[in-house]
């Protein structure tokens, strides 16, 4: 089955891109959800129509992606965790923690955008990819630190050892 994308589709293609996918897919999946036009004559017409507006969409989302792009670069997010004594986190910090963390500094930003290979499970600085556009990566720096209760909680029994 060939369909027309209206709009970009992950690992399958760009808006306006005219792409073969197998039957089911298409009438299950980017069918019902608006994602793509079946590719009849009628709709090859419609398609440049739909290039020309969808390139003046994105001029100007590339230009709002990058003036948040210049507002993200100087922020840093600070989490406290626990973690071993090794450094390694009991949990981790996740792409939705970070939208969270992100979303009380004012920046509204789908937590699938945040490119995060594996989740940060290790103390000390990281720096995260957030791709706001599909040409526009902003780098976000991540702070992870431990709790200070960890520190006094192992060093009060030994001073009460120590009083005894």
């Amino acid at each position: 089955m060939e369909v027309i994308l209206k709009e970009d589709v992950a690992n399958l293609g760009h808006r306006g891109d005219v792409v073969k996918v197998a039957d089911g897919y298409g009438r299950n999946f980017l069918l019902p959800r608006k994602l793509a036009l079946q590719a009849t004559a009628a709709n090859k017409a419609v398609i440049e129509q739909m290039k020309a507006a969808a390139a003046r969409r994105s001029a100007t989302e590339k230009v709002q992606a990058e003036a948040l792009l210049a507002q993200l670069e100087p922020v840093v997010l600070t989490f406290t965790r626990k973690s071993g004594e090794s450094g390694h986190l009991f949990g981790s910090v996740t792409s939705a923690d970070i939208a969270s963390e992100l979303a009380a500094k004012g920046f509204d930003i789908d937590r699938r955008k945040i490119v995060l290979g594996d989740a940060i499970k290790a103390l000390g600085n990281h720096e995260v990819s957030v791709k706001l556009h599909r040409e526009v990566t902003a780098h976000v720096k991540v702070k992870v630190t431990g709790e200070a209760g960890e520190e006094t909680a192992t060093e009060a029994p030994a001073e009460t050892a120590a009083a005894e």
